[in-house]
């Protein structure tokens, strides 16, 4: 069986004329990236690149990324956009109560009060807390990723159960 690939960030922009490629992380530690010898690209086009890394950077927290054999903008200009894909064996081990995007993304968000709200879309992460972007039903919810609003997370079953303080959302729609 092929092992699970999770989604760790993406490739955001060119850093140079040598082929330098900046990568934002979901979240973590961007620490991890400058351990990886190889990665999997999810490109812009849908289509799948396993790349050799032969250097790697911590720039104004951030990485930046360069790929054996891609030695100029022009060769990894094609990339940007591209997600940012490794084997779950290759992740630090996680305490408790503690996920990885990867493992979140999709998952179906369902409140106490209101049932299912729709699917788990996209993180944003700031200095205060990451916020989940749930679309569905009430269209963007955005919930703060804390132990208070986060009753439970199921990865075998898919679904996140919460319960959504008021005026987060409206009563009815």
């Amino acid at each position: 069986m092929a092992e699970s690939l999770l989604n760790i960030g993406k490739i955001v922009r060119t850093h140079g004329l040598r082929g330098d490629l900046k990568v934002r992380l979901n979240s973590g530690d961007p620490e991890l990236l400058l351990t990886l010898k190889q990665i999997e690209l999810c490109l812009p086009t849908g289509e799948s690149l396993s790349v050799n890394i032969s250097r790697q950077v911590l720039h104004k927290g951030q990485v930046l990324l360069h790929f054996k054999g891609l030695d100029s903008i022009d060769r990894v200009e094609p990339l940007v956009g591209s997600q940012v894909l490794i084997t779950e064996d290759l992740l630090p081990e996680l305490s408790d109560n503690e996920y990885y995007w990867g493992q979140l993304e999709g998952l179906q968000v369902v409140d106490r009060e209101r049932g299912a709200i729709g699917q788990l879309q996209e993180l944003l992460s700031s200095a205060a807390h990451d916020t989940y972007v749930v679309r569905g039903r009430f269209g963007d919810v955005m919930i703060p990723a804390v132990q208070q609003f986060i009753l439970g997370i199921d990865l075998e079953e898919r679904i996140m159960q919460v319960e959504l303080p008021e005026g987060l959302i409206p009563d009815e729609q």
